[in-house]
Order: structure tokens, then sequence, then C-alpha cells
């Protein structure tokens, strides 16, 4: 299968799946090598032999929307924003909660993969804010759709390079270097996020939230009717002043309602209120 076909054959499928084909023009060599192994095990040589097979058997569709799935992870990711938040915004956020006579600060990361952003979390609060607000809780929920991811992220353990970004005297305190060469968390951190199977196209946690995490994966490849929906039902979930954060390379949908910018130009928002 030519790269030609494979793009082809992602513009007629991702309508189907909900997702837009335009998420997945950086990373389309990942998913068509996939495709083509995937062909391979059917026993199709060509991406209008797999049209039909999708055509012909529905069952197909579920394991092309899992090939689809695009996990680019580490902690710390685009640092910048985990800074604005640690340094600036989740402070004062924090100590409103306690203020308000809350023992739990609750938050979700939506579309999780592996397990890199809701350690970061963890890890951010227990080593960096937990002293500012003593007595308050940390209830983080982690939901992907992928359970294969999900049991990566709940063993806890990471190639090095994971953690290139995340600041070294977290990492140094965080992490304990196995003898197969794998940064592993701290049992007390591993405990931390709540890992649950879940697909933000069709499901959501009960809120509410005072931080959502929604990177890279709602506003890349979800097409724009269901990138609406899916933001119309985040921001129900965010608890009056919470905070919203999206990837560093996306942008809400046309029309977003609900929101306000928490921090410049970084992809941070806020729900009114609080």
């Amino acid at each position: 299968m030519t790269d030609d076909e494979c793009v082809e054959l992602l513009q007629w499928a991702a309508p189907r799946l909900r997702l837009r084909w335009e998420g997945f023009r950086r990373v389309r060599g990942q998913v068509c090598k996939r495709l083509v192994r995937r062909m391979k095990v059917l026993g199709l040589e060509s991406a209008s032999a797999y049209r039909a097979r999708l055509e012909a058997d529905s069952s197909e569709w579920t394991m092309l929307d899992s090939l689809c799935r695009v996990t680019i992870s580490r902690f710390y990711r685009d640092h910048r924003v985990f800074d604005v938040l640690s340094k600036h915004l989740l402070p004062p956020l924090l100590h409103g909660v306690k203020a308000r006579s809350e023992r739990v600060f609750r938050v979700w990361s939506a579309g999780c993969a592996s397990g890199e952003e809701p350690y970061t979390v963890a890890v951010l609060f227990h080593l960096g804010l937990a002293p500012q607000v003593p007595g308050l809780q940390l209830e983080l929920l982690a939901t992907d759709a992928d359970e294969f991811l999900l049991e990566r992220a709940r063993r806890g353990c990471y190639p090095p390079s994971t953690l290139r970004e995340l600041p070294p005297e977290w990492a140094s305190q965080a992490f304990t270097l196995t003898p197969q060469g794998e940064q592993c968390l701290t049992p007390e951190l591993r405990q931390v996020p709540t890992f649950q199977r879940q697909d933000l196209r069709a499901d959501m946690p009960e809120g509410l939230f005072h931080l959502v995490l929604c990177r890279n994966v709602a506003f890349t490849y979800f097409a724009p009717p269901l990138q609406r929906e899916v933001l119309a039902r985040l921001v129900e979930r965010l608890a009056p002043g919470g905070l919203l954060t999206i990837g560093g390379h996306e942008s809400l949908p046309e029309g977003a309602m609900g929101l306000e910018r928490a921090a410049g130009p970084l992809p941070i928002f806020r729900k009114p209120g609080g």
C-alpha cells in the first residue's frame, strides 16, 4: 500500500469513526505501518481490499479504530504549561479549594495513554504543591480507551528518556532505576492515580473536577462536531473556577463558550466562578 493509497483510505474512514483526517497528517506514517501489518494478517494486498473488508465486516471498524490511536507521551510534556500550572495557577486554586473547606483536589487526565501525564500531576502535587496546602488530598482519575496502554500505566515503569523534561530534583525523588534500566515510580506515587477504561467519544466520568487535562486527543483527532460535543461535556464537569488544559498545538472549536483564557497564549482555560 502506497502512502497516497493509505491517505485516501484514512480520508474515507476517519469520518465514519467521528475522527478528522487532518489530525493524522503528521503521524500517518505510524498509522499506515499498522494498517499494512493488519492487512497482512488478513491476507489482503491492497487498500481497496481492506476497504471492502470494512464494508463487509462491521467488527473490523473496532480494530481500525484501535490502529488510529497514536500516543506520543513523556513526563512534564510541554514544560511551560506545567511550570505555569505549578507556579501560578494551581497554588491559588488549591488555596481556594481549602478555603471552602473542601478536603479533596479532584483532577481528571482524559486520554492518559500510558500514564505519563497523570503521574506528572501526582509528582507535581505531592513533591511541589502539597506542602503549601497541608491536609488537602489529591484525587486523580486517568482514563483512556486503550486497555493495553492502561496496563502499562498501572505498572508505572518507563524508559529513562521519558523523564528528560521532568525537573531533576523531582525525578530523583519519584523514581527508582531498576537493574533492567527502567525508571519506576515509588509505590506511594504509583498508587495515586485511578486508571479506568473510557472512550471520550462515548462516556465521561461524573464531575466536578478542579483540573481537567485533555491534551492531544479530542482537539487533534476528533471531527469538529464531536469536538464541540466533547467540549460542552468537559465544561459541565469543571468546577467553577476550574482549569482545562489542552495540547500545545490544539485550539478549541469555533464558538466555544463557558471558558476564558487563564494563562495568556498558553492552552489553559478557566471556567468562570469559584
